[in-house]
């Protein structure tokens, strides 16, 4: 793909930002990551693009990652580090047969699981721990952890220089999890599966660099974990901007909206949005939503799509590409961002990357990402969501102009190139760091 000359003028400026980032001394860097599928969450995303960025700088960039494992760019070295990934199969017998228990870690996970815990975290950070102290030959200036907050970090971070990415405190998802949840009983089974929480509360104070990926996470993580603001470091997410952008020769539907959800969770605000969807159909009848993501067959969702009649009016699509979710943004007229919270908001950068006016809550990080490109209303309230989507279908022309300006705020703030070059003085720091301790 040819390069626009607006890319061009964003690689010139980063460049600007760092001094000649071509004359440092190349890296060895080691990125941990317990689960890294782009196509599933911003972790993997964070993977993908910033082991790319860091390549493209000079450095030489493994990946060590837990299943399911990342797309990685060629030149960058995935080692796997498999668990028993209960969560890519139907049935723990299936899992059991395939892999077997082989030794502790195993069982921990086995007993986690099937107790209705999350143990992915704490097994892949021994897994890490474990296979680094096996294979010591290999050299790393710098350990990248990527929101594992494993105990095995503790003993890593004595052996190497050490960084770890929170992109927000989990402690915000369980807190929204049990306020949307009113049965006795769920309500414990939610607790029980964020009890990891227990062991990154205790983890993340005693590590000695900590990257996050906004100002808005910076002050949450050092409230729910206890951490000193000194030792965080904001370093925003980037967005593909040549992958992610403007196609004009899609005309869009002037009344479709779309919008993300890759988690059915109380969290991602798809509910608010489905009453605000009815509220505006009363002034417009023609308007259609398009989400990208998958409700729970039978949840919550749906049951409020069929209540209010609005199946014809909502369509789900899941499991695309990313050149495919880039046309259904080119054909929408406005992205709506319904979320309760964002330690960051790739689906908001992605559809500004793309042009598109935004519609986006308050909730987290997005007002820090969406700036003046976008109508910001608060989180959980349809009426008001309802209100900036019908104001917004009313004038093209301020679409038009909120389209232009999101390209441009992306461009000039939140590319991968420039989040590689801060995060590399992140790494200049813990290195020299652990040098002096």
């Amino acid at each position: 793909m040819t390069k626009s000359p607006i890319s061009r003028d964003v690689i010139k400026f980063t460049c600007r930002l760092e001094n000649k980032p071509s004359k440092i001394k190349q890296l060895r860097i080691c990125i941990l990551s317990y689960r890294s599928n782009p196509y599933c969450g911003g972790q993997g995303v964070y993977v993908k693009y910033l082991s790319k960025a860091l390549k493209e700088l000079g450095h030489k960039v493994d990946v060590i990652s837990g299943e399911p494992y990342p797309e990685l760019e060629d030149g960058i070295n995935l080692i796997p580090l498999p668990g028993m990934n209960f969560y890519g199969y139907k049935r723990v017998r299936d899992a059991l047969r395939d892999r077997g228990i082989k030794g502790f870690i195993d069982l921990y996970e086995l007993v986690s699981y099937n107790t209705g815990g999350f143990p992915e975290p704490l097994a892949f950070g021994l897994r890490a721990l474990k296979y680094l102290l096996k294979h010591s030959t290999r050299t790393y200036d710098i350990i990248h952890d990527n929101q594992s907050l494993s105990y095995g970090l503790l003993f890593l971070c004595k052996r190497y220089p050490l960084v770890t990415t929170i992109h927000h405190p989990i402690t915000r998802d369980l807190r929204l999890a049990l306020k949307y949840e009113k049965d006795f009983f769920l309500r414990l089974l939610i607790r029980r599966w964020y009890i990891f929480l227990r062991m990154q509360k205790r983890v993340a104070p005693r590590l000695p660099f900590i990257i996050t990926v906004s100002n808005v996470s910076k002050e949450d993580i050092a409230k729910d974990f206890n951490v000193p603001f000194e030792k965080i470091f904001v370093v925003h997410n980037g967005v593909d901007i040549e992958k992610f952008r403007p196609i004009p020769s899609i005309l869009p539907d002037p009344y479709r909206l779309v919008a993300t959800a890759s988690a059915d969770v109380p969290l991602k605000g798809l509910n608010y949005l489905i009453k605000a969807l009815a509220l505006v159909k009363k002034s417009y009848p023609e308007v259609s939503l398009r989400v990208i993501g998958r409700p729970k067959q039978g949840g919550t969702t749906e049951r409020l799509i069929q209540s209010l009649g609005l199946e014809e009016s909502t369509s789900f699509v899941s499991g695309i590409c990313d050149e495919e979710l880039v046309r259904e943004y080119a054909k929408a007229s406005i992205a709506v961002i319904p979320s309760l919270y964002e330690g960051f908001g790739f689906p908001a950068a992605e559809a500004m990357s793309c042009g598109k006016a935004i519609v986006s809550t308050t909730g987290g990080a997005l007002p820090e990402l969406v700036g003046n490109a976008g109508l910001l209303v608060p989180p959980g309230d349809p009426k008001q969501l309802a209100n900036a989507i019908c104001y917004l279908l009313a004038n093209p022309k301020l679409q038009r102009e909120f389209g232009k300006k999101a390209r441009a705020r992306i461009l000039e703030k939140f590319n991968w190139r420039l989040a590689a070059i801060k995060t590399v003085e992140v790494y200049k720091k813990a290195i020299e760091h652990h040098v002096n301790c």
